[in-house]
C-alpha cells in the first residue's frame, strides 16, 4: 500500500496494513506502526517512532530538526503513540539533546497548522485546534485542549484537563482543570464540561471547585490556600497541590498581573 511516488528510505520498518500516500517521504531509522496512514504529501523525518493506528494528513512534517539555535546536529528523537491525528501542514520537531525525545502519548488531536516544537511532552487525549503553537520544553497534561492561535512560551506546563481559550499568550503554568484566557492570560473558570466527560464524579467537581475557589477566586496569600486545601480528601485537588509545588514559572490566576 505505499504509492509509486512515494520515498521510503530501506532502513524504515513500516507495520502491516500501512498506506503511504502519493509523494509521501519517509526518511531513515523510522517506525511505523500497523494500520497508519500517511496521505499526499505528508513527511516523517528520521528518527521517528509511531505506534498503531495513526493518522497523518496532507502536508504535515512530522519530526524535523530542532528549531534551536544550541542544536548541532545530534541523532536526536521523536516518539509517538498509538491513535493519533495530525491535520494538514501542522509540525513536530525531534528533541534537542540525544538523552530524552520529543514525545506525543495517544488518541491526540492536533489541528492543520499547530505546532509542536523540539523537547515537548503531549500525554493522551490531548486537542490542538487550528494554528495553536508551543514553544520547546512544554509538558501539556492528559486531555489539555489548546484553543486557535493560542502560543504557549517555553518551559510552561498545561496541566491535566485544562483549556487555553483562542488567541491567548500563555507565559505562566496552567493549573489542570482550569480555563485559561484573556492577554494577558488569566484563569477564568473551570473545565467543567471537560471533567464530566472524563468520568469525574459530582463528588470529585464538588470538591475540585471547592479548591478553585479557595485557591484562585479568594484573597487568600498562597501559602494559606496550600494549607486549607491539604484538608481536602481528593486525589485531584492533591494533584493541584503537587503541580503548585513543582511549578517553576508561577501559574495563571484571575487578578491581572
Amino acid at each position: 500500500m505505499i504509492h509509486s511516488t512515494a520515498i521510503v528510505d530501506p532502513s524504515a520498518i513500516i507495520g502491516n496494513n500501512v498506506e503511504i500516500g502519493p509523494y509521501s517521504i519517509v526518511e531513515k531509522n523510522v517506525e511505523i506502526g500497523d494500520d497508519s496512514q500517511l496521505l499526499a504529501y505528508a513527511v516523517v523525518k528520521q528518527n521517528t517512532r509511531m505506534g498503531k493506528r495513526n493518522t497523518i494528513h496532507e502536508h504535515a512534517v512530522i519530526g524535523g530538526d530542532p528549531q534551536d539555535l544550541s542544536y548541532k546536529g545530534d541523532e536526536t528523537s521523536l516518539l509517538i503513540g498509538d491513535d493519533n491525528v495530525f491535520r494538514e501542514s501542522m509540525t513536530v520537531h525531534r528533541a534537542t539533546n540525544p538523552d530524552q525525545p520529543t514525545t506525543i502519548g495517544n488518541a491526540c488531536f492536533l489541528m492543520a497548522y499547530s505546532h509542536v516544537a523540539h523537547d515537548c511532552q503531549l500525554a493522551d487525549k490531548v486537542i490542538f485546534a487550528n494554528t495553536a503553537t508551543l514553544a520547546g520544553h512544554i509538558t501539556v497534561g492528559k486531555g489539555a485542549f489548546i484553543s486557535g492561535s493560542t502560543a504557549v512560551h517555553q518551559f510552561c506546563q498545561v496541566g491535566d484537563y485544562a483549556i487555553l481559550s483562542g488567541v491567548t499568550p500563555v507565559s505562566l503554568d496552567v493549573l489542570p482543570f482550569m480555563i485559561v484566557a484573556g492577554n494577558p492570560a488569566r484563569t477564568v473558570g473551570l473545565n467543567l464540561i471537560g471533567m464530566k466527560r472524563a468520568g469525574f464524579t459530582r463528588e470529585e467537581i464538588s470538591q475540585t471547585k471547592q479548591a478553585y475557589k479557595i485557591l484562585i477566586l479568594s484573597e487568600k496569600s498562597l501559602d494559606e490556600a496550600k494549607a486549607e486545601l491539604k484538608s481536602i480528601d481528593s486525589i485531584h485537588v492533591k494533584m493541584l497541590l503537587d503541580f503548585i509545588n513543582n511549578s517553576k514559572r508561577g501559574f495563571t490566576h484571575h487578578r491581572k498581573r
